[in-house]
């Protein structure tokens, strides 16, 4: 069965909850976030968000993202981005980060698509380039342990972001 997409709903978020295995991931996928998250921890970001939306593959969730920030005719920026465990590597990720390019697109003509990516999340680093996205800056931040990290502030080139699809 191919993977599908659609927007979240609350049936979804306990789901989602699940997805990080650590609390090293969850600092990935949401810094403000205490291990393990909750229900209400992730209800609470999806509220303050925009567009929620999770892949489906053979009936079950396997992936979640949403836009941090979204701007009519301006820039989009993709955050929380997870991906169950049992799909890593089988191009669930890839898939959601297309349908949310196209959502920025289509829903609010955004000139810029941005996504921001620790200096230790391997796979995002060697995927979100995969995807066209160039690096532009570099934030310093402090993980849960105190350690400096680099979050590493990344952006589709103007050719990747093409003019606006009336939905």
């Amino acid at each position: 069965m191919p993977m599908t997409h659609r927007p979240a709903t609350g049936q979804d978020i306990q789901t989602v909850c699940g997805f990080a295995q650590d609390a090293q991931e969850l600092f990935f996928f949401f810094p403000k976030a205490q291990f393990p998250l909750t229900p209400q921890q992730l209800s609470q970001a999806v509220e303050e968000r925009a567009d929620a939306t999770v892949v489906e593959l053979d009936g079950e969730v396997v992936a979640f993202a949403n836009f941090y920030r979204w701007e009519s005719e301006g820039r989009c920026s993709i955050g929380n981005v997870i991906i169950a465990p049992a799909a890593r590597g089988r191009g669930a990720a890839r898939y959601l980060m297309r349908q949310m390019i196209d959502l920025a697109r289509t829903k609010y003509c955004a000139r810029e698509v941005t996504v921001s990516c620790f200096n230790q999340n391997l796979a995002g680093l060697l995927l979100y380039p995969k995807l066209g996205f160039e690096p532009f800056a570099v934030e310093e931040r402090v993980d849960p342990q105190g350690n400096r990290v680099a979050l590493i502030h990344m952006r589709l080139s103007s050719a990747e972001v093409e003019a606006c699809m009336p939905s």
